[in-house]
């Protein structure tokens, strides 16, 4: 219910069918001891944990420690023991990074082959240990555009880069430029150094360039015709851009004589960008007025949604083809394709794109299912899990490690080695393991354990329903669909009581502060206090409450009521168009990357639920319906958070 960049891990405590073990307190005072850089008390915690399941963390513990000291004898023979688990690939990358700051490379070019998801600062300390061979610049040439703010680690690998001459100075600017687009200023002056000395930009005219935008073009213009000039010309003009593209467009009328095609283009692409973020119907000119400028891939994708919002399913279409391969495979793409195709009567064409992604669990396989005539339902069950499958899942050692650490209201922990320990898990296994943390309690676990099977699926796991018999009297009495409701609940918190995000929003349907204060005073709740918000049975009736409220208000529509409890009623209501909009378009054109995917994964959701409630087929495009013109209407509720 609140709009956020990103969710920290949700701090919370699990009620577990296991109980505190001997050795817990023995381990708790082991990582105490390693946080408070106590080598003696770490010595003693460990000497008491005996063979619990968390031993090798404590010991992993007083590795990193005399690693810190300078001192990693003992590493290798404990890499060697403990091959393969979570708690070696953590401390081989620490590892390598520790010799790596040393310049220790034959050492690091020997450890990193072992490693099986190298994080990227590790993946830089083995491309510097390789600088001499071949193979490695082109490794290096990856990272270019596409690693725009670098670990330090990574410096050297672009230091060498450019040295090899490998890089000119247009592709200088042209990282310099995606740097800003990315509103990375102080990283795009870093990629600057790399220019000769005598193209540098002045470094007063580059901070008022992307810090004044408005003041430097008013002041300097182009500069004096140099390429430093014109490109921190363009670059104000994208600054501009992000808060005001018609101003920014003025300004680029005026200076465009002043410009070469490169940079005016690339100034038009910044233009078009910002306009279709904040839905200008300009946007679709000013990104044709860019004609064939490079663009990003964040570009690219709004390029297309300016077009479908302008409903110009020919510009759709040249668009998606106009991506990189990789992002134009992606299933939205692959779907609005699929539409542009069929209104231009291809409709051949346009099933064969449907059929790409037809049969995926997930907002856009839904609808190509729906293009295509079919219905969207949950699979057949699997067969159940046999006592051998779950004495499997019971005795995994990973598994064993994360219920310990769940246990011990180690969530981030737990979350990493229960992640671990799936890797290369058979649909079998995936089962087993998702049903015993369904056995336990912890929810959030077992729906993304099911979420994983390839062919035997269990949907009653993927979508998992606790706390029936608060949340559906509680929907109902809120004339509310409890399959939207559940839906809901599962993106807001998968089902965990205690779930508190980084802003603060807290319980199953994560209400904030002075949101679950509102509705408790509009319902007449008393005795309300924000300490009975992770109280079950209040936080669902606050938060029904709230849906049922955010519904009203937004004529009724469950897209639109979605983005609004994620993101606010105001801007739910401000990224309606001038004109009736298809519902899948609009949760497509939101411009808040994490708003957009959770519109989009409530309203799967809700299909999903609403087949297992029911027993049949339920329809997402019904669901999305159309998303009524903007009003300048009072709200209801001109008050509503």
């Amino acid at each position: 219910m609140k709009f956020r960049t990103h969710l920290a891990p949700f701090l919370f405590a699990v009620s577990l069918a296991v109980f505190a073990q001997d050795g817990d307190s023995a381990f708790i005072a082991a990582r105490e001891a390693f946080r408070a850089g106590k080598i003696e008390r770490l010595e003693q915690a460990i000497g008491q944990l005996g063979n619990h399941e968390l031993a090798a963390y404590a010991e992993n513990y007083r590795l990193r420690m005399w690693m810190d000291k300078g001192e990693p004898d003992g590493i290798r023979d404990f890499l060697q023991r403990n091959e393969g688990s979570y708690v070696a690939e953590k401390l081989r990358a620490d590892w390598i990074r520790w010799l790596g700051k040393r310049a220790l490379w034959r050492e690091v070019d020997a450890e990193y082959p072992k490693l099986l998801a190298p994080e990227p600062d590790v993946t830089c300390y083995s491309l510097q240990a390789r600088t001499d061979r071949n193979g490695v610049l082109a490794e290096a040439e990856k990272l270019w555009l596409t690693m725009l703010e670098p670990p330090e680690a990574c410096r050297p690998v672009l230091d060498a880069l450019v040295a090899s001459q490998a890089k000119t100075a247009d592709d200088v600017w042209l990282r310099a430029r995606r740097q800003v687009e990315a509103n990375r200023p102080g990283q795009a002056r870093t990629t600057l150094n790399y220019l000769p000395d005598s193209q540098m930009p002045d470094s007063r005219a580059f901070d008022s360039a992307v810090n004044s935008a408005m003041g430097y073009l008013v002041k300097q213009g182009a500069g004096n015709g140099s390429r430093a000039g014109r490109e921190l010309a363009a670059f104000a003009i994208a600054r501009l851009a992000a808060n005001d593209p018609r101003q920014a467009a003025d300004e680029l009328e005026r200076l465009k004589n002043r410009l070469q095609d490169g940079e005016r283009q690339w100034a038009w692409s910044q233009i078009g960008l910002q306009a279709a973020k904040k839905h200008l119907p300009e946007a679709v000119d000013w990104y044709a007025r860019a004609g064939k400028a490079p663009l990003s891939d964040e570009g690219h994708q709004w390029k297309v949604r300016a077009a479908l919002r302008a409903q110009e399913w020919g510009i759709v279409h040249d668009s998606i083809q106009a991506m990189p391969a990789e992002l134009a495979a992606r299933p939205e793409w692959t779907y609005w394709l699929g539409r542009a195709l069929q209104a231009g009567g291809r409709t051949s064409d346009a099933d064969a794109q449907f059929g790409k992604i037809a049969g995926q669990p997930n907002f856009y396989g839904n609808l190509a299912d729906e293009e295509l005539g079919r219905t969207v339902l949950p699979p057949p069950k699997a067969a159940s899990v046999t006592s051998e499958e779950q004495r499997a899942a019971r005795d995994n050692p990973g598994i064993r490690r994360a219920l310990a650490f769940f246990r011990n209201d180690m969530r981030t922990e737990a979350v990493r080695e229960w992640n671990w320990a799936l890797r290369g898990m058979d649909d079998r296994q995936l089962l087993a393991a998702a049903d015993l943390a369904r056995r336990n309690q912890i929810w959030d676990r077992a729906i993304n354990t099911a979420d994983r099977t390839k062919n035997e699926h269990d949907y009653t796991l993927r979508f998992l329903a606790p706390y029936g018999e608060t949340v559906r009297p509680a929907a109902q009495n809120q004339s509310l669909d409890d399959a939207w409701v559940y839906g809901l609940m599962r993106q807001e918190s998968r089902f965990i009581t205690n779930a508190k995000s980084n802003v603060g929003a807290s319980g199953l349907m994560q209400l904030m502060p002075a949101t679950a204060k509102w509705v408790a005073k509009k319902i007449g709740l008393r005795d309300f206090s924000h300490g009975r918000v992770n109280d079950t049975e209040t936080n669902v009736l606050l938060g029904t409450s709230y849906m049922r409220l955010v519904m009203e208000n937004l004529d009724n529509h469950p897209v639109l009521a979605s983005a609004a409890y994620n993101a606010g009623p105001g801007r739910a209501k401000k990224w309606r168009a001038d004109r009736p909009l298809e519902g899948a378009i609009y949760a497509e054109t939101i411009p808040f990357s994490e708003t957009r995917d959770y519109v989009k994964k409530v309203m799967s959701n809700a299909v999903y639920y609403s087949a297992l409630f029911n027993g049949k087929p339920d329809s997402l495009k019904s669901r999305l319906g159309t998303v009524g013109a903007r009003t300048a209407d009072a709200p209801k509720d001109a008050d509503l958070p």
